[in-house]
């Protein structure tokens, strides 16, 4: 008989299985051909959160819900808007976050009066995009600004909002090219608070074969994940938690998980 708590049993037996993906190379090639084939069939677009279109795969999204729960954030900065469901997915758990803390300080809960709050920036919101996302249930906790992410006057703005903070998530998904993704790296990473993350989405570009993106400037060698590597070369007090990508398996962002010490 063993007096093992069950619950740590569960989470040490979890942590186990996840160890052995990260070793497992047939696992993770199957993964990664499974992530091929579905892109080319354009699988990431089925999906929506809150009734908004969220060009994410489902992995992904559960990824961002157990940083965001973990983190407790008081603000996530988005680069890369779209049709919305990234900030609708960012900003409920905000509000489950507030919920929660209501809960269990045993106060009433007044999502009014919550300062948790969604930034989102885009170089261009489509007007349907921007009425839907201003007009969804999660509106009062999400800012928009339309401008380059990589513009000083954009940054300057961001860096003006973000100083009444104090635990700062940033997620980067707009322009996919290794310099822009640097830009924003420089930009915003710095704002990450300690045990915080910067996410990098789509560095799985390095991993796709040449030429699979047509029409696109990034490609094998230009791309968000040269752009992780280049970055975290100067900057040691971010490091790559491999953990979330075994864990995952099929992820767009594969050394894209960046947390700050």
């Amino acid at each position: 008989m063993t007096n093992q708590d069950p619950v740590a049993a569960f989470h040490q037996e979890r942590l186990e299985h996840i160890a052995q993906y990260g070793q497992d190379e047939h696992f993770k090639r199957l993964s990664q051909d499974w992530l091929r084939e579905s892109m080319a069939r354009k699988y990431v677009y089925n999906f929506d959160w809150m009734g908004r279109p969220i060009i994410q795969y489902p992995q992904d999204m559960v990824a961002m819900q157990e940083l965001i729960w973990t983190v407790r954030p008081d603000l996530v900065i988005e680069t890369g808007i779209a049709h919305g469901g990234s900030l609708a997915l960012s900003a409920s758990m905000l509000a489950l976050l507030d919920m929660c803390d209501a809960i269990e300080a045993g106060v009433s809960f007044d999502p009014r009066a919550s300062k948790r709050k969604v930034l989102g920036i885009d170089i261009d919101i489509r007007g349907h995009n921007r009425s839907a996302i201003e007009s969804h249930p999660m509106a009062s906790r999400i800012e928009m600004i339309e401008g380059s992410s990589i513009a000083d006057e954009t940054i300057e703005r961001v860096r003006r909002l973000a100083a009444g903070y104090s635990r700062i998530m940033v997620c980067l998904d707009s322009n996919h090219t290794h310099d822009h993704v640097l830009a924003e790296l420089t930009a915003y990473a710095p704002l990450v608070s300690a045990g915080s993350y910067c996410v990098v989405f789509d560095t799985f570009v390095e991993d796709m074969p040449p030429g699979f993106f047509e029409n696109r400037p990034w490609d094998p060698g230009n791309n968000p994940k040269t752009a992780v590597h280049a970055y975290l070369k100067q900057h040691p007090e971010f490091e790559i938690d491999r953990g979330v990508h075994d864990k995952l398996q099929i992820t767009v962002a594969p050394d894209g998980f960046l947390k700050r010490r």
